[in-house]
């Protein structure tokens, strides 16, 4: 058996795009409302096969009544950089099967955060994927996720972004 072939470089670019399309605008449409709202200020810092790295300065309107950021807010954004790091490497958006993620320090409301997503196992039409969410200034891991996702097509149908 051979080496899986490279991905289409189309694939990453794609999937950089959704990530920035996603935290730019609020305008009505299919996942965007929802996608708008954790991922708004998020900066795409690098998209490449089976990775993307973004990081945030936690903004008020993410924040809960002490100042931290709230977590469902995290878990929003950490599954959205999971979902472009599939996206990367396959070309679609896979939904959630499987998700947990574990809180290990809060991040309070203007800290910067990066969000690390990697795929790290693909079986059949599911891939396991991986976050870590660090403070950039002190390397403190804020949270990290696992998940499971699925095609709801075939890979390797090009998706409308």
């Amino acid at each position: 058996m051979g080496a899986p072939a490279e991905p289409p470089a189309w694939m990453a670019a794609a999937a950089r795009r959704w990530l920035e399309e996603a935290g730019a605008t609020v305008e009505p449409g299919p996942g965007r409302a929802f996608n708008a709202l954790p991922l708004s200020g998020v900066r795409v810092s690098l998209v490449e096969k089976g990775r993307a790295v973004c990081s945030l300065r936690v903004p008020p309107h993410l924040t809960d009544a002490e100042g931290n950021w709230h977590t469902g807010a995290i878990a929003a954004a950490a599954d959205d950089v999971c979902a472009a790091a599939i996206m990367s490497v396959e070309g679609i958006i896979k939904v959630s099967v499987h998700y947990d993620i574990s809180y290990f320090t809060p991040a309070k409301l203007h800290d910067e955060v990066e969000m690390d997503g990697r795929v790290v196992e693909h079986k059949g039409r599911m891939t396991a994927v991986m976050v870590e969410i660090r403070k950039k200034e002190s390397g403190e891991l804020v949270a990290m996720g696992r998940q499971w996702m699925t095609a709801s097509r075939p890979s390797g149908s090009r998706s409308k972004i």
